[in-house]
């Protein structure tokens, strides 16, 4: 039986290497002005940050082409990114302008740039993995060799959506990718302490479809099993499950409050995860992992990437600016995009 190629044995080129840095770096600066806007109360509402996670966005859309479709939970805003989603209206749609990809009325957790082929975005647990799968049988009837790549949790995984898409997607051979973002905890509990096997990856086999665990902080690594994964889609040869080991750099969502026990006198910060943990996978960071790879194949200069991070630096800060300035949606815009029929607003609600 053949091996099967490892990241270490593709040739890399330099621009495939600058361009996941610049897409990483995107992401992180996005998002690192996002926390900082969001921290002083610019805005409100949940925000899942991405931090910690590029390498699983990037990696696993790098053999995307146009026409391909993607799906997304909570955690949404690294996914649209990866996908090609503008940075200004994403900021001002998680703001909730008029400005912004719905609106603003997905806000962080709904948000969808249709134009790049992001379907959805879904807070329920697996909940976009129906639209996935749903997507991929679209593609298959329209004889295209465009694929979906659905992006979930480990939280979601013992939904019974996900077996239940998971088996459609097999026994019709869709193209689609269930691409699993392990990041070892579902708010605050271990994915161990919920799930029978060690690795979800597992599961694949139960439905017939290959399955794979790779380091999702390696954006190389993750790249070549999507790609992989991809390339056996567009042939039609059915779904793939992904699974990616990572870690969230934050807490599940800004605005978490995590609880309070006492103990004696002194209130003591519940904890569910050590330090220790914390500032293992922080010596693991994605961005900086390529970074270093890279160097040492001197295929990108320190040069390079001091001039992409400071390019992307700017585009994050000129996305929130962007957003500020935004209106808010009218009064009338309420009452848009929710039924199939325009009704007159005037009828609902007192406007002058």
């Amino acid at each position: 039986m053949a091996r099967e190629a490892s990241w270490r044995d593709r040739k890399w080129s330099a621009d495939e290497l600058r361009r996941m840095y610049r897409m990483m770096m995107r992401v992180r600066r996005f998002e690192e002005e996002g926390a900082v806007r969001y921290g002083r109360g610019d805005f409100s509402g949940p925000y899942h940050s991405s931090i910690g996670q590029e390498a699983t966005y990037i990696g696993a859309l790098h053999g995307s082409k146009t026409g391909d479709k993607m799906t997304s939970n909570h955690r949404s805003h690294g996914h649209q990114i990866a996908m090609g989603a503008a940075l200004p209206p994403l900021a001002a749609e998680i703001w909730g302008r008029a400005t912004g990809f719905c609106g603003g009325k997905g806000g962080s957790m709904h948000v969808a740039d249709f134009s790049v082929g992001a379907v959805a975005s879904y807070s329920a647990l697996a909940g976009a993995n129906g639209i996935a799968t749903g997507a991929a049988l679209a593609l298959k009837l329209d004889k295209t060799d465009n694929v979906v790549v659905c992006f979930f949790g480990d939280g979601a995984v013992n939904e019974g959506l996900v077996h239940e898409t998971m088996n459609w997607a097999a026994l019709w051979s869709l193209p689609v990718i269930f691409l699993c973002e392990n990041n070892q905890y579902s708010v605050s509990m271990w994915y161990r302490d919920t799930t029978s096997v060690d690795s979800i990856s597992k599961r694949a086999a139960a439905y017939g479809m290959p399955g794979s665990t790779v380091d999702g902080q390696n954006v190389l690594e993750v790249a070549e099993a999507c790609d992989r994964a991809i390339a056996r889609a567009r042939a039609g040869e059915g779904p793939s499950l992904v699974e990616c080991m990572t870690y969230r750099f934050t807490e599940h969502s800004l605005r978490m409050v995590i609880p309070m026990d006492r103990e004696g006198a002194m209130k003591v910060r519940t904890k569910y995860r050590d330090q220790s943990e914390i500032d293992q996978w922080h010596t693991r960071d994605p961005i900086e992992f390529l970074k270093s790879w890279a160097l040492e194949a001197n295929l990108v200069t320190e040069d390079e990437f001091k001039e992409i991070d400071a390019e992307e630096t700017e585009a994050g800060l000129a996305a929130w600016r962007f957003a500020d300035e935004s209106d808010w949606p009218t009064d009338e815009a309420f009452w848009t995009d929710t039924w199939a029929e325009p009704v007159d607003v005037r009828d609902r609600i007192d406007l002058p």
